[in-house]
């Protein structure tokens, strides 16, 4: 087997850590010297924007509320507001272990599939498109929240360790169109927090073991998504306004 393929196969180990400004500035005085910023960071970092997708009875949510070890979830993610890049990208997770599998889309293949039209999936050369049809059409999985936040991209051992900084976390309501900028947002995170992600292959090397706040708490109970499904959730859970009897 290749290096690439390898690579590609292989799951990777995830950790994340809520942090305040002040942590974050001691932890970019130790980068400056053994890590790189990733090469896509123009200006220092740049928008992830991602829209989430939930099957008829919220699998994603409910699994990851229920502790459930392994799990997955679908989104369709861009940069910058651009559709330069939009990948489908299905995110396995088994315990603290994920694996990503993405798969490109155009920006009308995109519009179809917040539209609800889905019969194109089925004949794409990518197998995770034509998984995602049968998602779409026998578990009834339709777009459920937009994550919106800024990452700022560190690397180490030519990209083998990456750890980034998600500031902004917040949640874009009014419409799943992904390349509107001025989509409204709520934030999920109290002022002055990010997001401290930690993601490598196989051993976290010493050197980047020594630099992790020890005093940071972990962040594993919860997610970026879970934050902004919990914050959107007053959208979606108004049955209880409707009268039966009438």
């Amino acid at each position: 087997m290749s290096m690439k393929a390898n690579k590609k196969e292989q799951f990777r180990h995830e950790a994340k850590y809520l942090i305040g400004l002040k942590e974050k500035e001691l932890l970019t005085q130790h980068f400056d010297s053994i890590l790189s910023l990733d090469k896509y960071a123009t200006n220092g970092g740049y928008t992830i924007r991602s829209l989430y997708f939930e099957d008829y009875w919220n699998s994603s949510y409910e699994e990851k509320e229920a502790g459930i070890l392994m799990r997955k979830k679908y989104r369709i993610r861009v940069y910058n507001f651009s559709e330069r890049s939009i990948k489908l990208e299905r995110k396995r997770k088994f315990e603290n272990y994920i694996y990503k599998e993405a798969a490109p889309l155009t920006r009308e293949e995109t519009e179809k599939i917040i539209q609800g039209d889905y019969a194109f999936l089925l004949h794409s050369p990518h197998a995770l498109c034509r998984e995602f049809y049968f998602e779409c059409m026998t578990n009834v999985m339709r777009p459920r929240v937009i994550v919106d936040y800024e990452r700022e991209p560190w690397v180490y051992d030519t990209g083998t360790v990456r750890l980034t900084f998600d500031s902004n976390v917040r949640a874009a309501i009014g419409s799943y169109d992904i390349f509107d900028e001025s989509l409204p947002t709520l934030p999920v995170l109290q002022p002055g927090k990010l997001v401290f992600e930690v993601k490598y292959t196989e051993l976290l090397p010493q050197i980047i073991k020594n630099i992790i706040p020890p005093q940071a708490s972990e962040f594993l109970a919860v997610s970026k998504y879970v934050l902004c499904y919990e914050k959107t959730r007053y959208l979606h859970d108004f049955e209880y306004w409707y009268d039966t009897d009438h």
